[in-house]
C-alpha cells in the first residue's frame, strides 16, 4: 500500500462536462493534466448512464442539474485521461458496476488498467434510480445481488482462464477475458456507501478500499473504520490492505470562500483512521484558466498537512 492520497473530483456532468460541442471536455483533460503535474495523488469521477424525469431520490441533498444534463461516461473519460496523464492514480467514485454486466465490466476495466499502467481504481456501487436499470433490463430490487455477482465475476475472470460462474442471476463456463489487468489480483475494488452488513462483507471478500458516503459525519466513518478494522482481522485479512477515502471539511470564511490552510488543517485528524481525503476540484478552482496554480496550491497544502 502507498501512504495517504489527496484524492479530486472532476465535475464529469453538466456544463463542466459537455458545453458547446467537445470544448469542456477538452477543458476536464487539461484539469487532469494540471492535477497529475502537481503531483496529486487520484482523480474521481461519477456515474449516471440514464436518467429520470423525477430526480428527488437523491440521497446526498439536491440533485446537480436535470434529467437531461449530460454526464460523460467515467471509464471512457478516464481512457482519455490516461492517454494525457503519468502518475496520478484514476478512479471511479462510483461507477453503476451492475449496469455494464460483468463481463463487459470486467473486459473495459482491465483494458483500461492495461493502457494507464495500472493506475486504476474501481470504485463501485448500486446507485439509486430505478430507472437507470429499467433501462438496462434489470430489477431494482436485486441491484445488491447484481452487484454481488459482478464482484465475484470480475475477480474470477480477472485470474485468468479458462473461468466459470455460476449464480441464480448469472452463469457462465470455459471462457478467457483477456488482457488481464496490470496489477496483480486485478482492479482494486472499493466498495461504496454506508457499512451495513452486506458492504462490510463486500469489502471482506472483494475489497481493496471503502468509499464513505458523500454526507457522512466524520464520527461515523471514524466508528465504521473501527469495525472494519475488526471484521477485517476476524477474517485473517490485513486491516492495513484496506484503504479508506473520507471527504475533506472545507473551511469558509464570512462571504462562503474556501479557506485552504484553515480546511486541510484537519488532515491529520482524518489520517488517524483513513488512508485517502477526498475534495471536489471545482470547490478550489472556480476558474479552470487557474487549474495549474490551484492544483499546485493543493498540492503544497496537503504535502504541509503531512508535515
Amino acid at each position: 500500500m502507498t501512504g495517504p492520497r489527496l484524492n479530486l473530483a472532476l465535475a464529469n456532468y453538466g456544463k463542466g462536462a459537455v458545453d458547446d460541442g467537445r470544448a469542456s471536455a477538452r477543458t476536464l483533460l487539461d484539469l487532469a493534466v494540471a492535477a497529475d503535474a502537481a503531483g496529486i495523488g487520484a482523480l474521481t469521477v461519477v456515474d449516471h448512464v440514464v436518467l429520470g424525469s423525477d430526480l428527488g431520490g437523491y440521497p446526498y441533498g439536491t440533485f446537480p442539474g436535470g434529467p437531461d444534463a449530460p454526464w460523460l461516461e467515467p471509464l471512457t473519460l478516464l481512457a482519455a485521461i490516461a492517454a494525457r496523464t503519468d502518475q496520478i492514480r484514476l478512479t471511479t467514485g462510483v461507477v453503476i458496476a451492475p449496469l455494464r454486466g460483468a463481463a463487459v465490466l470486467a473486459k473495459t476495466a482491465a483494458t483500461l488498467d492495461l493502457l494507464s499502467n495500472g493506475r486504476l481504481d474501481l470504485g463501485v456501487g448500486v446507485g439509486w434510480l430505478a430507472k437507470e436499470y429499467e433501462a438496462a433490463g434489470m430489477e431494482f430490487s436485486e441491484r445488491g445481488r447484481l452487484l454481488d455477482d459482478t464482484l465475484a465475476a470480475c475477480a474470477a475472470l480477472w485470474r485468468g482462464g479458462p473461468t466459470s460462474f455460476n449464480s441464480p442471476r448469472l452463469r457462465f463456463d470455459d471462457v478467457w477475458c483477456n488482457p488481464l489487468p496490470v496489477q496483480p489480483g486485478g482492479v482494486p475494488i472499493w466498495i461504496s456507501g454506508e457499512l451495513h452488513e452486506r458492504n462490510i462483507a463486500r469489502i471482506v471478500r472483494h475489497g481493496s478500499g471503502w468509499l464513505a458516503s458523500p454526507d457522512a459525519t466524520l464520527e461515523s466513518v471514524r466508528a465504521g473504520a473501527a469495525t472494519l478494522r475488526a471484521r477485517l482481522e476476524a477474517a485473517g485479512r490485513d486491516p492495513a490492505s484496506i484503504r479508506i477515502r473520507v471527504a475533506l471539511p472545507v473551511v469558509r470564511d464570512s462571504a462562503g470562500r474556501p479557506l485552504l490552510e484553515q480546511s486541510f488543517a484537519s488532515v491529520p485528524e482524518l489520517l488517524a483512521f483513513a488512508t485517502d481525503v477526498h475534495t471536489p476540484l471545482a470547490v478550489w478552482c472556480r476558474d479552470t484558466s487557474e487549474a495549474d496554480e490551484q492544483c499546485a496550491s493543493l498540492a503544497a497544502a496537503w504535502k504541509g498537512a503531512l508535515g
